[in-house]
Formats: structure tokens, C-alpha cells, sequence
């Protein structure tokens, strides 16, 4: 099987990463636990994730000509991710999210910096590369118009796309259609669908620990989530997006793409940071195998029981 090519197109910021006990109130303050710097941005995210688990993963973004600029850049190539169209702005900030971590959940701040240049006109440059492409992934972390552009590239010339619309923007009703899946969250989907959950067999629809839910001949289907212990939820979608698009681009049917992703966002919560607990895909596969003897176990000995 050959090798999937993945186009990423979104955002790259830095996590600067708060772990406490308890949310503070108005005008308190509290002791935290923990302070660290991460790489992050869910187009990163993403693409890390992606590049991982097997695929040739090339990112077009924006970061400023700052350090931290800088200091994604090399993170991703660390990870094999092409950042040949990641470009540098002057005088603006690379993205930040502040990330907020207690009680194993998480609350973020987004300050967009160079990633609202990644405008229509910037990606346009790079419209040979998009063609090349066995399926493209973008996110809402980039301006509305440029996500458009994509969506109508990728619709015009047979292009996959994925759109993880996070954080959730309402796109014109013409659009939806043009994407080959998208990947709300069940927020998300409450907000931007309101319940018309079939959309042509395109949408999936993440659920934490009650699973992934798509149609299929407008019946819907559930695949449950892994039991873990989770230590830190951030990045989990941005695991699943990027596991996603990689079955997806090798030809995985539906159900089976979804049930790997589901598994690589598992595992990715058991460990601190959106990028850290990404696994390889060794580790994947691993998983999955022992996943699946214990589902046969407990299966067994529920028919040993009855």
C-alpha cells in the first residue's frame, strides 16, 4: 500500500498549560500545580497526529517571526510533518492558547496571532501541493473565508476533505455538502446542526467517553469508546482528526476508520499534553489488538454466564 499524503491546513500555536485543582471564582486566586509550554494549534495537532500513524503530512500555516515562531517550526519537523509552506509574519505574535487543566478536564483561551493570515491568497499559492494530496484536513482556527476556499478547491477537483469545524462557526448552508466528512464534537454539532444529524452520511459526530456516532442508510450508529483512565483530555479530538484522516486516506470503509481514530484519541488522553500522548503507529496497532481480545474475553464469558 502506498504511503497516504495528508495536506493540513490550519493552525500552529503554543500551549501555555496550567494544571490546578480547583477553577477559580471571580477576583480569587488559587495555587497551581503545574506550568509547562507545549506545541499545539489544532492544525498542528493534527497534523502531528497524522504524521505519526504513517502518512507523508505537509502543513500550511502561519507562525510570527518571533521564538515561538520558530520553535513550532522545528517542532514539526522533528515529526516529520513538511513545513516548506509554513510561513513567517512580521510583527505579529505566533498563535497561544492558554489551557487551563483541573479535574481532568480542560478550558482553553485562544489568541489567533499568525494564524489569521492564513488567508485565501496565501493557500492559493500552494494549490499543486493541494492537488497532489490523497485528502486535506482543515480546522476553524483559520479565517472563514480561507476554510471556504478550501472546501471549494477540494470540491472542484475531487479533492477529500475533512473539516473539524472547532471551534464551532456556522458556515453557509452550500457548503456543508462540499465536505467529504466533518468532525463536530457534540457541542459543536448541537450548535451548527441542530439535529440534522444524517447530512448525507458526512457527519460524525465525537461524544467523549459515550463514543463516535455517524449515519449509515439513515440509521444511527454508535462506536463505543475505550475504557482508560484519562490524565489530560486536551488534544483528544485533534488525535482523532488526525487518525481519521489517515484511514481515510487508506481506504478504510467507514466504521473501521472511525474505531481506529476512536482508539488512537484513547490513547492519546493518557498521558499529559495535546501532542505527548499521540501514539505511533506500532503503538496503535498494539492497542487494538489487546482491545480486541479483552471485547472477545468479555464476550465469552457473557455467553458462559448466560
Amino acid at each position: 500500500m502506498n504511503t497516504p499524503t495528508i495536506t493540513v491546513i490550519g493552525s500552529i500555536n503554543i500551549d501555555l498549560v496550567t494544571v490546578f485543582c480547583q477553577m477559580p471564582e471571580q477576583g480569587e486566586t488559587v495555587m497551581g500545580e503545574r506550568f509547562q509550554t507545549n506545541p499545539g494549534g489544532k492544525g498542528a495537532n493534527q497534523a502531528v497526529a497524522a504524521a505519526r500513524l504513517g502518512a507523508n503530512v505537509q502543513m500550511i500555516g502561519r507562525v510570527g517571526d518571533d521564538q515561538h515562531g520558530q520553535d513550532m517550526i522545528q517542532s514539526l519537523e522533528k515529526e516529520r510533518v513538511s513545513t516548506k509552506m509554513i510561513g513567517k509574519v512580521p510583527n505579529i505574535n505566533t498563535g497561544t492558547a492558554n489551557i487551563l487543566i483541573s479535574d481532568r478536564d480542560n478550558r482553553i483561551i485562544i489568541v489567533p496571532g499568525a494564524n489569521y493570515e492564513v488567508t485565501p491568497e496565501y493557500v492559493k499559492q500552494f494549490e499543486q501541493e493541494m492537488k497532489s494530496s490523497d485528502l486535506v484536513l482543515v480546522q476553524f482556527e483559520i479565517p472563514d473565508e480561507t476554510i471556504l476556499y478550501c472546501l471549494d478547491f477540494c470540491h472542484e477537483h475531487n479533492i477529500p476533505i475533512i473539516v473539524n469545524p472547532a471551534p464551532a462557526k456556522q458556515l453557509p448552508a452550500a457548503y456543508w455538502p462540499k465536505a467529504t466528512y466533518i468532525t463536530p464534537n457534540e457541542s459543536e454539532a448541537k450548535q451548527l446542526f441542530h439535529g440534522e444529524e444524517n447530512l448525507d452520511g458526512k457527519l460524525i459526530i465525537t461524544q467523549g467517553e459515550k463514543g463516535v456516532s455517524y449515519h449509515r442508510d439513515h440509521q444511527k450508529v454508535t462506536v463505543p469508546a475505550h475504557t482508560v483512565n484519562p490524565v489530560d483530555t486536551t488534544g483528544a479530538g485533534d488525535t482523532f482528526n488526525g487518525a481519521l484522516a489517515v484511514a481515510i486516506s487508506e481506504n478504510m470503509d467507514l466504521e473501521d476508520a472511525i474505531t481506529f481514530a476512536n482508539a488512537a484519541s484513547a490513547l492519546s488522553i493518557q498521558k499529559f499534553g495535546a501532542q505527548d500522548g499521540m501514539p505511533t503507529r506500532t503503538e496503535l496497532t498494539t492497542f487494538m489488538k489487546v482491545s480486541m481480545k479483552v471485547s472477545d474475553t468479555t464476550r465469552n464469558n457473557s455467553k458462559n454466564v448466560e
